[in-house]
């Protein structure tokens, strides 16, 4: 009797042949993580400056984390948003004692959370109208923007990328220009309902809110009754050196959606809205099988715990100005390939003259692993916790690739 062979498959092949190719997936295979670092299935290190697109805060398997969610795991897993579990109620109190009095939702993805918002939007609408759907019900969003690839996130989102194919859209958005409030102004009529931003926006090139525009908005719509929702999913958790983004202008949204990094590799999201609009919603008109799961918000809680222990806020704030001096000075001495670096704390694009993806490649031939996003930006996105001589790495990198090509 003839044993058949077996027939070894490599993960390429699986992919080629069983995944939808909705993804335009690098030619890598990574199979271990290690903080700041990633290997892949021939045993080549990465600087991973990708961090999951900003999911992982901590870096890989921060040991924390780890035991965190290895103890969760071994206790309950999963209940049901019928039932109460402590991890969910511990961490809405950690949530809401960095944005201020409010209650919090939990879902699953960052789409989900900016979901919630547009359904909280519609609800202060109705009310708004005197209890008359149908009326109030439209919210101002940016150009530019990325809020995600349900009906109501793309809908919300003004990207040919993202909406071709999938008209018709959900009805009730309008965009203005970022950072210019008198476009905002000249949008809003007895319809709208909100205004709906990134604070930084990613997807779309990592161009940040003003202080001073987000001031205005808030004054806008204190002026007309209207919500004021932040999508922090990729720019809050720390990434800039505070919790959320939106505290470097000084002001208080009414709601906040927020996720990737909050789970640091474990999906979770979540919405906060303050006080005086938590009771818009009610038993039956939103919810989710899988949010805040003891599970998940372990996960999260070992995040913050590591954030507040080992100081990564300050420590961001600290180690960004010298890295973005240095990644600047990279355009002074290539202006032929880049025309400029902006962002906040461990947010940054640096803006490429020409297509992004030899530069993506070259950087990854050298160890570097980095998104790009919106255009011809390339994303640095270390975690909360790489450290100086690991930005420095990254720096030398692209500075070798940029000398490389000149």
């Amino acid at each position: 009797m003839t044993t058949p062979s077996i027939v070894r498959t490599s993960t390429a092949e699986l992919y080629d042949a069983h995944v939808l190719k909705n993804y335009a997936r690098a030619p890598l295979t990574l199979v271990r993580g290690r903080g700041a670092r990633v290997w892949d299935d021939a045993g080549n290190a990465y600087l991973d400056f990708t961090s999951g697109i900003a999911v992982s805060a901590l870096g890989h398997c921060h040991p924390h984390w780890v035991a965190a969610v290895q103890r969760q795991a071994a206790e309950l897993i999963h209940v049901s948003n019928l039932f109460r579990n402590p991890q969910q109620g511990e961490l809405a109190r950690r949530i809401v004692s960095f944005a201020g009095p409010g209650r919090v939702f939990f879902c699953n993805s960052g789409a989900e959370a900016n979901e919630a918002l547009i359904k909280l939007a519609r609800l202060h609408g109705v009310q708004k109208a005197g209890g008359v759907e149908g009326k109030c019900y439209k919210i101002i969003c940016a150009k530019n923007a990325f809020h995600g690839r349900t009906y109501g996130g793309m809908s919300a989102t003004p990207q040919e990328k993202i909406q071709k194919g999938f008209r018709p859209l959900v009805p009730g958005f309008a965009f203005g220009e970022l950072n210019h409030l008198q476009s905002f102004a000249d949008l809003v009529d007895a319809d709208t309902a909100a205004i709906f931003v990134e604070t930084i926006q990613g997807e779309g090139g990592i161009n940040a809110c003003t202080p001073e525009f987000l001031r205005g908005l808030r004054q806008l719509c204190d002026q007309h009754n209207l919500l004021l929702l932040l999508d922090e999913v990729q720019c809050g958790i720390g990434r800039t050196g505070r919790f959320y983004a939106y505290e470097h202008a000084g002001i208080v949204p009414d709601a906040i959606g927020m996720a990737k990094g909050l789970g640091g590799g474990f999906p979770i999201g979540s919405m906060w809205v303050r006080d005086r609009f938590a009771e818009l919603f009610h038993p039956g008109n939103h919810g989710t099988t899988f949010g805040g799961t003891p599970l998940a918000c372990a996960a999260a809680l070992a995040v913050l715990d590591v954030i507040e222990r080992e100081g990564l806020l300050e420590k961001v704030r600290a180690l960004s100005a010298p890295w973005h001096d240095a990644l600047r000075q990279l355009a002074k001495d290539f202006p032929q390939h880049v025309s400029g670096v902006r962002g906040l704390g461990f947010l940054v694009g640096v803006q490429l003259t020409g297509d992004p993806a030899p530069y993506l490649a070259g950087l990854r031939e050298r160890g570097l692993l980095a998104p790009s996003a919106g255009g011809n930006v390339i994303r640095l996105l270390p975690p909360l916790n790489a450290t100086a001589d690991e930005l420095a790495q990254a720096v030398r990198i692209f500075r070798e690739l940029l000398a490389a090509k000149s």
